[in-house]
């Protein structure tokens, strides 16, 4: 149902009341900060628009005709309700500016997000930040589903359904560990070796396991794997351990290749580099502490891409 064009606005009744209580269009338009003169001409304004006098002036001042005290009684549940609605909006903008839902994939998650958050953290101290960790596939769907305000992932393409914006550019690095026979090699790994070779990966959905299939597809793509483990230290461990080659993010690894616990291994022929975005919904651009924590996101210096 619409309003009829003879229901005066917000602004008109709250003067209205003014003048009731006041007993004066000068006191009241005092009270709301307006002149005298505009506060008249808006009251006389808002008697034809409604088809009645509301008010009868006198040099002593002004009150209310029965009509305008009838006015005013309505106009006083109309306020009351404006008020209640104000401040139920103003809690939810303080609920949504106060709290944040991240998902993210493994590798934003664990190497990323805790800088991004901490940053945050600095920036808007009020913010509760939850995070929860998914593969890209998993983020890519809990995004779509409205359980998350920012959604982190690794691949190619922007899921389908989402927009989004490159924030950093990590690389995948083959690893062994010191004594695999790789490590003794003078020549180095091609893509059909290693697409050839049982490897440990991640398990399908996930963009490290995307980046790689992409790349060996024109090898035959990736031997029926000897494990696939949906954790990152997981993998680092196997690797440790001599069980066989493991394909992860460089970001993963940068310790233990240092210290000399696993070895990277070049395999020159492929482009292992990915992009990591940002996510969320189409026509909805991130608001609030999500904004703030994409901006933070943004300014990440990328990896080194070096061999």
């Amino acid at each position: 149902m619409r309003l009829s064009h003879r229901v005066p606005d917000l602004g008109a009744l709250e003067l209205l009341l003014a003048v009731v209580r006041m007993g004066s269009v000068g006191r009241a338009a005092a009270e709301l900060g307006v002149s005298q003169p505009a506060a008249s001409t808006r009251i006389r304004s808002m008697e034809r628009q409604i088809g009645m006098a509301l008010l009868e002036r006198s040099p002593s001042g002004s009150r209310p005709t029965a009509a305008g005290a009838l006015v005013a009684e309505w106009a006083l549940q109309v306020i009351e309700a404006a008020r209640a609605l104000d401040a139920g909006l103003g809690a939810l903008r303080e609920d949504r500016d106060g709290r944040l839902r991240v998902v993210a994939s493994l590798t934003v998650a664990e190497y990323l997000m805790p800088g991004w958050l901490l940053a945050l953290h600095e920036a808007r101290p009020g913010t509760a930040a939850t995070l929860r960790v998914a593969n890209s596939a998993a983020v890519a769907e809990q995004v779509l589903a409205g359980q998350a305000d920012l959604g982190f992932v690794e691949g190619a393409k922007t899921p389908a359904g989402l927009s989004g914006t490159v924030i950093a550019t990590d690389r995948l690095v083959v690893v062994v560990a010191p004594r695999h026979p790789w490590t003794r090699r003078r020549t180095d790994v091609t893509a059909q070796e290693l697409a050839d070779t049982p490897l440990i990966l991640r398990e399908e959905g996930s963009g490290t396991r995307e980046v790689l299939d992409r790349a060996l597809a024109e090898y035959g793509g990736t031997a029926t794997p000897l494990l696939q483990l949906a954790s990152t230290t997981a993998l680092k461990a196997a690797a440790v351990s001599g069980a066989g080659p493991v394909v992860v993010s460089e970001l993963a690894v940068a310790d233990e290749v240092a210290t000399g616990r696993l070895v990277a291994v070049s395999v020159p022929e492929l482009d292992l580099r990915r992009p990591l975005r940002a996510v969320w919904p189409t026509g909805q651009r991130p608001t609030g502490p999500a904004r703030d924590l994409l901006a933070l996101a943004r300014q990440t210096p990328s990896p080194p891409s070096g061999g």
